[in-house]
């Protein structure tokens, strides 16, 4: 038994889940004790059930933007999950809280504050959300994936560490990747829209994915999402009917193992949430990026344009996506090797392999 108890949160979405996972798995792989709060209505949840740590929950939503009855309830919800926080430092006397910011970390960290409790934070984006901005003054140390966002963020303890990534990234080879997927060892696009789907990545993949595997004989690993697979497969038949006997094509609603998926390819055609841009930053592969235009704080722009400007991506709007543009930007790629291997090169650079390890012994340094 370790002599280490450390508390790590984050939920909601990916990006501040499976950062929190990647150092909460690591801690424990050390023999440490090792409690992950979340909601447990949420993804984090049944992430958590398959580990080795102790799920604790608590119940808590996002604020609402707008003033009213909402917010009042939200704030009394707030309050009694700060004090089931504070009930669990007393029953569990962490040494370290680790928290990856959005509004499901806020009740612990709002908890340590209170019981004098040593945190640290870490925020996977250009532009630091607002639980990360608001209680970064009182932590110990705060852990950044971009340089740029140390902008926002108001401490004197400041750590540039990428994103935690998993390190499949770091070991698994392209050809290796490829024969997993059963595909050969050519020209690879992966299409993908994140879990959920993204309706205008996925259109205009419909219309360009015969173009580039019938003419261009590239391979295409299209993620449709989950909630968009049927309507995706429904375009599909009308505009190429034959597509289930191309070998070059490989789609589905949800890839499992996205490590594989991105080390098999060249190119990927994403949004740019920042998790996705240090995996594919890590997989040292070109990106075409498309962000959500209304992710909060219009983050994934923020992380967009960073990409732009070091070299690693092209860039193109939401409302700008269809057959013609997408076609164009993967053409450009395919047929210009310079630009391609350029954009690699860059991605490669920005690629951050040794976050976890860096996390985890900045966070033991504030139990000492």
């Amino acid at each position: 038994m370790s002599d280490k108890t450390y508390f790590i949160t984050g939920g909601g979405t990916g990006g501040h889940i499976y950062p929190a996972v990647a150092v909460a798995d690591a801690l424990a792989n050390q023999g440490e004790n090792v409690f992950y709060i979340g909601n447990p209505h949420n993804l984090e949840a049944e992430i958590i059930k398959e580990k080795d740590y102790k799920f604790l929950p608590v119940n808590v939503k996002g604020m609402p933007r707008k003033i009213g009855f909402g917010l009042f309830t939200w704030g009394m919800q707030l309050s009694a999950a700060v004090l089931k926080c504070i009930g669990y430092l007393q029953k569990y006397k962490p040494d370290a809280v680790f928290g990856t910011g959005g509004y499901v970390s806020a009740p612990i960290l709002i908890a340590c504050i209170i019981k004098k409790v040593p945190y640290m934070l870490h925020d996977c984006d250009a532009q630091p959300g607002l639980v990360t901005r608001k209680l970064a003054p009182k932590a110990r140390a705060v852990s950044l994936a971009f340089e740029c966002a140390k902008n926002s963020i108001n401490n004197k303890n400041i750590y540039i560490n990428g994103n935690p990534i998993r390190p499949q990234f770091r070991d698994l080879s392209k050809p290796e990747a490829r024969k997993n997927l059963s595909l050969e060892n050519k020209h690879t696009v992966c299409i993908m829209g994140g879990s959920q789907g993204a309706r205008a990545i996925n259109d205009a993949a419909v219309e360009v994915i015969k173009t580039l595997t019938n003419k261009y004989d590239v391979q295409v690993i299209f993620q449709t999402g989950k909630k968009n697979f049927e309507r995706v497969i429904e375009q599909l038949i009308k505009i190429y009917p034959e597509y289930e006997t191309d070998k070059n094509l490989l789609i589905k609603p949800y890839f499992d193992d996205m490590v594989t998926v991105l080390k098999a390819s060249d190119i990927a055609v994403s949004r740019a949430g920042s998790l996705s841009l240090s995996e594919i930053c890590a997989s040292g592969i070109a990106s075409i990026l498309v962000p959500y235009p209304h992710a909060a704080a219009d983050h994934q722009r923020k992380n967009a344009k960073y990409m732009v400007e070091q070299g690693a991506s092209l860039y193109l709007e939401d409302s700008d996506v269809n057959e013609k543009t997408l076609l164009e930007s993967l053409t450009l790629l395919i047929t210009d090797k310079e630009k391609l291997i350029t954009l690699q090169g860059s991605a490669i650079k920005l690629s951050k392999y040794d976050g976890v390890e860096k996390i985890v012994g900045q966070l033991r340094n504030l139990s000492e």
